[in-house]
């Protein structure tokens, strides 16, 4: 057994007993499980290796490489081969990381959730919300588009910093929450401007007092206030003949029932 490879498994098994017991003390995104999990060269153990030590030695590899396909069928063989031992959790967690680095972002969410769920208590979990957070964040679209992705990102944000206060991914979460709200004010902006151009002034004015309401926090904040404030005189004058049609009597209302059905 080489030196090199046997430093390799004393990295594994220290990454092993971290991912129990490391804080989330990162100082941005994933450094901190990629330090933890990197192999070292300057370690030498001696003994026989386990042979989910090996796998995991095999798999680690091809993850830093930047081989993911390859990383994740070896990481399958170990949550399939060894479900109970702690290698497991490291390939349980490496699976959906290797579906995030390949882009494959809506298949990466459904990992991390069951990730959280099987092990809630695991200092991983701040970083493994913070992915989930990070899924969402790249699946954006459009201010012109529909904006669910917009949403959960920044509802899964607000659960890891309110879960997690003092976590090393807050600065990033915080600054992401930021550009999600932006963009949705942006588009209620969208959809109001659509509103005035085909003359539905009272559903762009709903709009655009959610935007007021909603995100005084985002630049187009002063937009949608100030084409308030000129149309208001518009808008109540619209209000008022609206008001003054549900009041008015209908047409058939005041002759007989007899002339309502027979017109001569």
């Amino acid at each position: 057994m080489t030196t090199k490879f046997m430093a390799r498994i004393f990295t594994l098994l220290l990454a092993i007993l971290l991912l129990s017991a490391t804080a989330c003390t990162a100082k941005e995104g994933d450094s901190w499980l990629k330090h933890i999990f990197s192999p070292s060269e300057d370690v030498e153990e001696e003994g026989p290796v386990a042979p989910q030590a090996q796998l995991t030695a095999k798999a680690m590899h091809y993850f830093d490489i930047g081989r993911y396909q390859l990383a994740e069928e070896e990481f399958k063989k170990i949550r399939d081969r060894y479900p109970f031992s702690p290698y497991a959790t490291v390939a349980e967690l490496r699976l959906a990381d290797c579906k995030f680095y390949q882009g494959l972002y809506e298949e990466a969410v459904p990992l991390y959730q069951e990730f959280e769920d099987l092990h809630p208590t695991n200092e991983a979990i701040p970083y493994v919300i913070f992915q989930i957070g990070s899924c969402y964040y790249n699946l954006m679209d459009t201010a012109d588009r529909d904006q669910t992705n917009t949403k959960r990102m920044i509802e899964t944000y607000d659960r890891l910093i309110k879960r997690y206060p003092d976590c090393a991914f807050k600065i990033e979460a915080e600054k992401r929450i930021l550009e999600g709200r932006a963009l949705l004010a942006k588009h209620e902006w969208v959809v109001a401007h659509w509103y005035m151009r085909t003359d539905h002034l009272l559903q762009a004015v709903n709009r655009l007092e959610r935007i007021v309401t909603l995100y005084p926090d985002t630049p187009i904040y002063y937009k949608a206030a100030k084409i308030l404030a000129e149309k208001r005189p518009e808008v109540e004058k619209l209000k008022q003949v609206e008001a003054q049609e549900d009041q008015a009597p209908a047409p058939e209302e005041g002759k007989h029932w007899w002339n309502r059905i027979w017109p001569f």
